[in-house]
């Protein structure tokens, strides 16, 4: 077989950001907020790619695509569907796409210009894949094998609505068997896993699972300047929200991977937008640019969510649904998405970008003895040293107390002490909980569960719109001690 050179294109995590937005960039002096991504950028560069290697370039996308800005929730996704199909991918897996049920997304998926892979994912009464485990693309001479899995979380930590009617498995059982089939009868040169998995559990994967050449990784929102090795699997991830495009460039001789060129490609300002992508964005956007560009209030901090124990945007979004519910001590999920508002003016788009899904606030009667076991629970699924019972986003996000803990304890004894604003939490003691999502505070913890007339966003608003915030009476933070 001659040389060859086949390059895997990716975007994941993008969250439905369809325009340029601000995007937290670390350096030496803390954090810049570059403005980044959007669609038409992405068209840019996807084009160049493809004009550098012709009839050589797999273009993938890891999922988490179809949900996280205003113009997507309202729509249910649809008005995502056209931009995806424009750019003209080869495949993707999935994750929040369930968030309107699987019947929706089966549909929704149905008039994608592109396959919807889950190996691990099947109907709960048949036992039947609704979706194909894998697809085989002829690229640069090739046989490309690409094995979807989709985020086995969907029906163990998102609401329930997520996986009617379905299961998600890790798909570590399956994968030996496909990859098998892939080369022995598909003829298959190469093995490409398109994981929504995260990046623990694709580094475990890729140790567990021998045969795999690369591992196109998502759902943690890692941006990797290089791939990750385990074993002989490349494994490599682009960030989130469309600010980061990976591009794996491969040199295949004799059908073996010889040499690899990888780049993180920043979607800035350098790239020009591609026309046609840009009406199509304008055709979403604008009914709602009037909307979302109200002025609301004002940051003099930047609100983001890139830090694992504690994030100053959700500082906000406990705040207001503690004073909504006249609570002291408030929950929210640990989420990772939520392009970050710098320091300035906050309009009505950062509020939909912070909780995008607008649930209402709810109030909930818990014991301390209940909080300090959600909390260990809390710890174990984000922290557990098997990256396959890492369950969920970052550390969950509290007001009302400072916990000070040990991380690398083992489950359950993580938690050393636990404070109010009053004292020590009693574990005899009720105590009034605001909290937003059943993944802020599931079901299973406390009494009087209820929710309010007002909603997160709504409730954010009032917040910030008032002249006495009070933001950090009450801040809550986990404490390595």
């Amino acid at each position: 077989m001659a040389d060859r050179k086949l390059t895997l294109f990716q975007m994941n995590d993008t969250h439905a950001y369809l325009e340029p937005h601000p995007e937290l960039v670390w350096g030496v002096s803390g954090p810049s907020y570059p403005i980044m991504g959007g669609y038409a950028r992405i068209a840019t560069l996807l084009a160049r790619v493809r004009k550098e290697n012709p009839g050589g370039v797999i273009a993938l996308d890891n999922g988490d695509t179809f949900h996280g800005t205003y113009p997507a929730i309202i729509s249910k996704g649809e008005a995502v569907v056209p931009l995806v199909n424009a750019l003209k991918l080869d495949a993707m897996t999935a994750h929040w796409e369930f968030a309107w049920g699987p019947a929706h997304f089966m549909e929704m998926a149905g008039r994608l210009a592109h396959p919807v892979l889950a190996i691990n994912c099947y109907d709960k009464t048949t036992d039947v894949r609704p979706f194909p485990a894998s697809t085989v693309l002829e690229r640069a001479g090739l046989r490309v094998a690409v094995i979807g899995i989709a985020a086995t979380i969907i029906d163990k930590s998102m609401p329930r609505r997520f996986s009617e009617g379905l299961r998600f498995t890790l798909g570590t059982d399956e994968l030996p068997d496909e990859i098998s089939r892939l080369r022995s009868k598909e003829g298959a040169n190469l093995i490409v896993v398109l994981s929504h998995l995260g990046f623990p559990q694709d580094v475990k994967l890729a140790g567990a699972i021998a045969g795999i050449d690369v591992i196109v990784s998502g759902h943690t929102h890692n941006r990797l300047d290089h791939p990750a090795r385990a074993g002989g699997t490349l494994i490599m991830q682009s960030g989130c929200h469309g600010s980061f495009l990976g591009k794996l460039d491969l040199h295949i001789e004799n059908g073996r991977i010889a040499g690899t060129r990888h780049q993180l490609i920043p979607v800035d300002e350098s790239v020009a937008p591609d026309a046609e992508m840009e009406v199509l964005v304008d055709c979403v956007m604008a009914p709602h640019r009037p909307m979302l560009s109200e002025v609301i209030g004002h940051t003099c901090v930047g609100l983001h969510r890139n830090t694992t124990l504690h994030s100053s945007m959700d500082d906000v979004l406990l705040a207001a649904i503690a004073r909504a519910a006249h609570a002291k001590i408030a929950f929210s999920n640990g989420w990772r998405y939520g392009a970050p508002v710098p320091p300035g003016p906050v309009r009505m788009n950062d509020l939909w970008n912070i909780i995008p899904t607008n649930p209402p606030v709810s109030a909930v009667e818990m014991t301390g003895a209940e909080i300090r076991e959600m909390m260990e629970e809390n710890l174990e699924t984000t922290f557990s040293s098997d990256p396959f019972g890492q369950m969920g986003g970052y550390l969950k996000r509290f007001r009302g107390l400072t916990i000070y803990g040990k991380i690398e304890n083992p489950r359950g004894h993580r938690i050393e002490h636990v404070f109010t604003q009053e004292g020590p939490l009693e574990a005899g003691v009720t105590y009034r909980v605001a909290f937003v999502t059943e993944q802020g505070v599931p079901e299973k913890f406390g009494r009087n569960r209820r929710h309010l007339a007002i909603a997160a966003i709504d409730a954010m608003r009032e917040f910030l719109g008032s002249t006495k915030s009070e933001l950090d009476d009450g801040i809550g933070r986990f404490v390595a001690s």
